[in-house]
């Protein structure tokens, strides 16, 4: 069963990423030293790097019942960030968030996880889970506030390439069982 391509919650609006969507999401957070500090991706450098998210996404789309999205707010439709979900298995995924950083501080990653939740639910999700640096206390209090709860430290585990280069950084898993 796919998931829906687009998803409206009380202020957001999530939608499967298009590549006509390149320059802003190169622009409002993907090149952002800031905003991609605690990302376990490298920060976008050219709009190439973009563009090859973009595709990345299609292919996701493709081989599961969802993947990235978009995440706009309903009042004027400006892109705020993303979300999504990366499927492992059929019944196991990772969820995360990005903003851009005038959307921080709003309520916009909480809502935007609780959508995943809903979404992750809708294709048969059993295991939804996420991990977090754990110097990243603003994203582990949205993890918590979306009922997922802490499993533990994973130590010496993932890169943050904008934070610590060639490092491997612990992390907490958070994981919700549907």
């Amino acid at each position: 069963m796919k998931a829906l391509e687009t998803i409206e919650s009380a202020r957001l609006v999530l939608q499967c990423p298009q590549l006509a969507d390149a320059e802003a999401v190169f622009a409002r957070y993907a090149s952002d030293p800031v905003v991609t500090r605690f990302v376990g991706w490298a920060r976008h450098a050219s709009l190439g790097d973009t563009e090859a998210f973009l595709a990345f996404s299609k292919a996701e789309w493709g081989l599961w019942p969802a993947g990235p999205y978009l995440i706009r707010s309903r009042a004027d439709g400006a892109l705020l960030g993303s979300t999504g979900l990366a499927f492992e298995t059929a019944h196991r995924a990772s969820t995360g968030y990005v903003l851009s950083r005038d959307a921080w501080g709003k309520g916009y990653a909480t809502e935007a996880l609780q959508a995943m939740v809903g979404v992750a639910r809708s294709v048969g999700i059993r295991r939804l889970y996420a991990i977090c640096h754990t110097e990243h206390r603003a994203s582990w209090r949205v993890l918590e506030k979306c009922g997922f709860l802490r499993e533990g430290v994973l130590h010496q585990y993932l890169e943050f390439p904008n934070l610590r280069p060639g490092e491997l950084s612990d992390v907490f898993c958070y994981a919700l069982l549907l």
